[in-house]
């Protein structure tokens, strides 16, 4: 057996303790919190009614993000993260999803896909803009190339800051979309 398989199954499985309690692995961080609101709704719309809780399916669409964003999406499903303990689960088709999660500034050869992304989901359905380059196209801004955003082309519901955002910000604008956190939590200063 190899030794990495043995250290595993002696260590057993790790999961991160956040959000029941505060996270302090080294190199794990909740992202940050920006004082602007845009952790906030952009829609009345608000959060997926409470069926949606514990089974909510994600399509995950990158619309002209780069590789950082694409593996920070990679690692929800990682042991240490964990999405499904949540009740959240990725899905590879848009008839199955309830959330829409979008990277990427919205090029112009993605437009379209997008928009189909987003007609083919049933309702009610949510759009969570993922990053800086989503929430308002980021360094590449509106151009003849660029939305300049994903609320330049479908109806955003919630927005996920950085550049790209940690996993576990990622998993708090879902856990915001899916009804089982506020939507702007209130850090707590050590």
């Amino acid at each position: 057996m190899a030794n990495w398989t043995l250290k595993s199954l002696v260590r057993g499985i790790r999961t991160t303790r956040w959000p029941r309690r505060p996270e302090t692995a080294p190199g794990i961080t909740s992202g940050r919190q920006p004082l602007d609101g845009t952790w906030m709704p952009h829609s009345s719309r608000g959060p997926l009614p409470k069926r949606f809780r514990r089974s909510a399916h994600v399509r995950f669409v990158d619309a002209g993000a780069s590789g950082a964003y694409i593996s920070e999406v990679r690692l929800l499903d990682a042991p240490p993260y964990n999405l499904h303990r949540f009740g959240i689960f990725i899905t590879a088709s848009p008839r199955d999803a309830d959330i829409l999660l979008v990277a990427g500034p919205v090029t112009e050869a993605m437009r379209e896909p997008l928009r189909k992304a987003y007609e083919a989901m049933p309702e009610p359905k949510r759009v969570i803009a993922m990053g800086d380059e989503a929430v308002n196209g980021g360094v590449f801004g509106k151009s003849f190339v660029s939305a300049g955003g994903v609320a330049q082309v479908l109806p955003v519901d919630f927005a996920i800051p950085g550049d790209p955002p940690s996993p576990l910000a990622i998993i708090h604008g879902l856990l915001a979309a899916t009804g089982q956190t506020e939507a702007h939590p209130q850090e707590k200063q050590a």
